[in-house]
C-alpha cells in the first residue's frame, strides 16, 4: 500500500526559526473527538468520566458538527500556536477569524459529510458571520466545562515536553530531536517528514520556520497545518501522557511534596508564570523571607530561574523545573 508523507522543507533560515508553541484550540478540538469516540482514547478515560455529566449539550453538539469525529478539521479553529498562547487568546482569534477562510474550511467539511451534518455545515457556510459567533460561543461553553478544570495539568505536560525537546536540540541537534518526536516523524535531506494516512504534500517553509506543538488530547498521532496564511505547523503527542494525567492539583502537589516538601512543591507548581518574591510568599501563605529561602533552594537545584526587573526579582520555572513537574503528572 502506498504511504502518504508531508515534507516540511527547511532552509538554514527555517532551521533557525523552528520554535515550539501551545494550542488550546487544537486541544479542545481533540477533546471533542475523544468525547465522540471514547473507546479510541483510553488514556483520557479518567478525564472523560469526570467531564461527561457537565457538558453543555447544545454547545457540544454544534462543535461536534463542525469538528467531526476524525480526519480533517477546520483550520480557523486553531490560530498560530505560540509559547504564551492562552485560551482567551484562542477565543479572541476565533471571534475575529477571517470569513473568507471560514467559507473555504466549511466547504471542505461539507464535502466530507452527509445528511443532517452536511445540511448544517452548508447553512454555516452561507452565513459565516453568524456561524462564527455561534461557534465561538459554543467553544467558550465547552472549554469552561471540559478543559478549563484540567488546563493547568495539560499545560504543564505540554511545557515539560517542550523543555525536554529544547534541551535535546541544544545537546543533540534538531535532526535527532525531530527523529524522536514520534514514530511517524523523521528527519532527512533538510526536511521534517510526517507520515499521514491520506495526505501527501511538499511544504517549502520559505524562511518562515516550523512550529512544533505538543498535544495531550491527540495522544494517538500527528497532524499538520500547511495552508497559508497559517504558519507551517506540526502537532505531535506530548511525552508522559498516562491514564492519570488529569489527576487533581492536590495529588500533584503530594507527589512533588514527597520529593521537595509541600511548600517548595507548591512554589514550583506556581512558577509557570513569572512572580515576584512577595507574590510567591502571599500565594504560599508564608513570610517573604521564608519564600526567598525556598526560592534560593529551588534556584540552586536548577528548578527556578530568577531575573531582576527593575526593583523586582521575578521567578520562573526552568526547563528542568518544567520536566520535573511533567514527571509528577
Amino acid at each position: 500500500m502506498d504511504r502518504s508523507f508531508v515534507d516540511f522543507r527547511l532552509t538554514s533560515g527555517d532551521i533557525q526559526a523552528v520554535r515550539f508553541g501551545l494550542s488550546p484550540g487544537h486541544e479542545l478540538a481533540h477533546a471533542v473527538r475523544a468525547l465522540l469516540r471514547p473507546a479510541q482514547h483510553p488514556l483520557h478515560w479518567g478525564w472523560l468520566r469526570s467531564v461527561r455529566d457537565r457538558l453543555p449539550r447544545d454547545a457540544f453538539a454544534l462543535l461536534a458538527q463542525v469538528i467531526g469525529p476524525d480526519g480533517y478539521m477546520p483550520d480557523f479553529l486553531t490560530s498560530t500556536p505560540r509559547w504564551d498562547r492562552t485560551p482567551s487568546d484562542e477565543l479572541d482569534a476565533l471571534r475575529s477569524a477571517p470569513l473568507a477562510g471560514m467559507r473555504v474550511d466549511l466547504a471542505k467539511m461539507v464535502q466530507r459529510s452527509a445528511g443532517d451534518r452536511r445540511r448544517a455545515l452548508r447553512a454555516m457556510q452561507e452565513e459565516p458571520a453568524q456561524a462564527r459567533a455561534r461557534i465561538a460561543d459554543a467553544w467558550s461553553e465547552v472549554w469552561d466545562a471540559a478543559l478549563a478544570p484540567v488546563w493547568p495539568q495539560l499545560e504543564r505536560l505540554a511545557r515539560a515536553d517542550i523543555a525536554v525537546r529544547s534541551r535535546m536540540i541544544a545537546t543533540d541537534g534538531i535532526a535527532r530531536m525531530a527523529d524522536a518526536l514520534h514514530p511517524s516523524v523523521s528527519w532527512g535531506e533538510g526536511a521534517v517528514r510526517v507520515e499521514l494516512r491520506l495526505h501527501s504534500e511538499q511544504v517549502d517553509c520559505h524562511g518562515s520556520g516550523l512550529v512544533l506543538v505538543p498535544s495531550v488530547m491527540s495522544s494517538w498521532g500527528c497532524m499538520v497545518l500547511t495552508e497559508p496564511p497559517a504558519q507551517p505547523t506540526l502537532f505531535y503527542p506530548a511525552r508522559g501522557v498516562t491514564a492519570g494525567w488529569a489527576r487533581e492539583q492536590a495529588d500533584t502537589v503530594a507527589a512533588l511534596g514527597a520529593l521537595l516538601g509541600p511548600v517548595r512543591a507548591g512554589i514550583l507548581l506556581g512558577a509557570g508564570t513569572a512572580r515576584t518574591t512577595t507574590e510567591v510568599a502571599r500565594e504560599a501563605g508564608i513570610a517573604v523571607s521564608t519564600a526567598s529561602h525556598h526560592l534560593t533552594v529551588l534556584r540552586e537545584a536548577g528548578f527556578v530561574a530568577s531575573e531582576r526587573d527593575g526593583a523586582r526579582m521575578l521567578h520562573l520555572r526552568t526547563p528542568l523545573g518544567e520536566a520535573v513537574v511533567g514527571a509528577a503528572l
